[in-house]
């Protein structure tokens, strides 16, 4: 980024990581290593940016602290911005930042490796649906009714979660599940969650299945904690593009980055790229 051009950092005042303390630190750390911002934005209160205000601002660099569905929207906002993006784990999950640094890596050290110039600018490949385009992942299946339950985890509302899990159990046991179109993959009573993940060699593929009380178990668990390959599971492969089927005609629910949106009973997935740059420090890129 050119010294003539600013930086403003994006936080979330509801996300998961960023309490006060945890943005101030953030601030600190960011003016030791010599990367400042001329502005701060809650996008809780203010809304993610839009590219022509940025350009009327004059800036050439965006810092997004916050968890993946923040910098979804951060990101997919900016489609076609000239500056650049750097993406830092401050929220309840932080999938695309392990995919950008590297597994277990603190904020402190991405911004360190920035400020020595050990990054370069990268536009990494997304899973796309009609409803959007995930950076981190994307679930597709009546098992994406977990996510409610997970929040309430979080928020710590015992009479939501408690609900909220009766229900998850309920529609990831008898909830329409979906299958592969085409290719015709996997099993034929479909699954009731099946995870996309973007990378460099497509869109990997794996579907999750809950047979016996002892799975569902399991499954939920693994859920709860975002840890889906913990659950029961087969790897399907790498495709470019697929389809998936509703098995009873209804609306498939997905989770785009952990942000909830319904599809039609049928479903195109493909890879594509990213629509603008990202910094990576890690060694995936």
């Amino acid at each position: 980024m050119t010294t003539d051009r600013k930086s403003i950092l994006i936080a979330n005042a509801r996300s998961g990581s960023n309490s006060d303390a945890a943005l101030q630190a953030l601030c600190q750390c960011l003016g030791e290593h010599g990367i400042g911002h001329d502005r701060l934005l809650d996008i809780s209160s203010e809304g993610p940016p839009a590219a022509a205000e940025l350009e009327a601002e004059k800036v050439g660099r965006v810092i997004v602290f916050a968890g993946d569905g923040t910098v979804n929207a951060v990101v997919n906002g900016l489609a076609g911005w000239g500056g650049e993006i750097l993406v830092l784990p401050g929220g309840t999950m932080n999938l695309l930042s392990v995919r950008l640094h590297g597994d277990a890596v603190r904020e402190d050290e991405i911004v360190a490796r920035v400020a020595r110039g050990a990054y370069r600018l990268v536009r990494p490949e997304v899973a796309s649906c009609s409803a959007g385009k995930a950076l981190a992942g994307l679930l597709a299946g009546p098992g994406t009714a977990w996510a409610d339950v997970r929040e309430a985890m979080r928020d710590v509302d015992v009479l939501r979660f408690a609900t909220g899990a009766g229900e998850a159990v309920s529609r990831t046991a008898s909830g329409a599940r979906v299958r592969f179109g085409e290719p015709g993959l996997g099993r034929d009573d479909g699954y009731p969650l099946v995870e996309i993940t973007p990378g460099t060699r497509g869109l990997q593929i794996d579907a999750y299945s809950a047979d016996k009380a002892a799975d569902y178990l399991q499954h939920s668990w693994a859920l709860l904690r975002r840890s889906f390959r913990e659950g029961p599971h087969e790897r399907l492969g790498l495709l470019d593009r697929f389809e998936l089927v509703n098995c009873e005609s209804e609306p498939i629910e997905v989770l785009i980055d952990g942000e909830p949106a319904t599809l039609g009973p049928r479903a195109e997935f493909e890879v594509a790229r990213c629509a603008v740059d990202l910094l990576a420090t890690g060694h995936g890129f």
